[in-house]
């Protein structure tokens, strides 16, 4: 099932999630209704604060489903080293129809448990270490606008809220 996605400024993207200590069946179901969600948003990443839900799942692919076994599902992820410097646009299911450019760490080692509760680490680098670092800020409730500049990121708003008032923002 498809989930409504939140969007700025909603508060609940602000509230940190908290960690799973076990999967639970109404937990893959929430997995299987994000993955649908990104898929037919479409996007690269989705994290369960964005549906509001305030655990600690992300989910990746980006390849947005080019590649049937791209899809990776996080449940507690936490980035254990990040090295190197990226800067390249971003947006966000979130923030529909902005973006800007970001710094991130070029590669980044993180742990997480899968879907079927198994611990692991992934090493990613470039695309893919971009999405994990965008989709753990969201676990955070930290959002991409907040590392833009001052500049760039009031701009944004202004936007933002004008939409708003003329009914142009969902």
């Amino acid at each position: 099932m498809v989930l409504p996605i939140l969007h700025y400024p909603d508060e609940r993207l602000r509230k940190p999630s908290v960690p799973l200590a076990s999967i639970s069946d109404e937990d893959r179901v929430l997995i299987d209704n994000m993955i649908a969600t990104m898929y037919d948003a479409p996007g690269v990443g989705l994290a369960a604060p964005q549906v509001g839900v305030h655990k600690r799942i992300i989910i990746l692919d980006i390849t947005v489903g080019k590649e049937p076994d791209s899809l990776l599902v996080m449940i507690n992820p936490e980035i254990l080293s990040a090295e190197g410097e990226q800067t390249d646009e971003e947006g966000c299911l979130s923030v529909p129809g902005y973006n800007g450019n970001i710094t991130r760490a070029q590669t980044v080692e993180v742990s997480y448990m899968t879907r079927e509760g198994e611990q692991t680490t992934f090493n990613a680098e470039g695309l893919m270490a971009r999405a994990i670092q965008h989709e753990v800020d969201h676990l955070d409730g930290i959002l991409f606008v907040d590392r833009l500049s001052p500049l760039k990121r009031d701009m944004i708003k202004r936007k933002i809220k004008k939409a708003i008032r003329q009914g142009a923002y969902r």
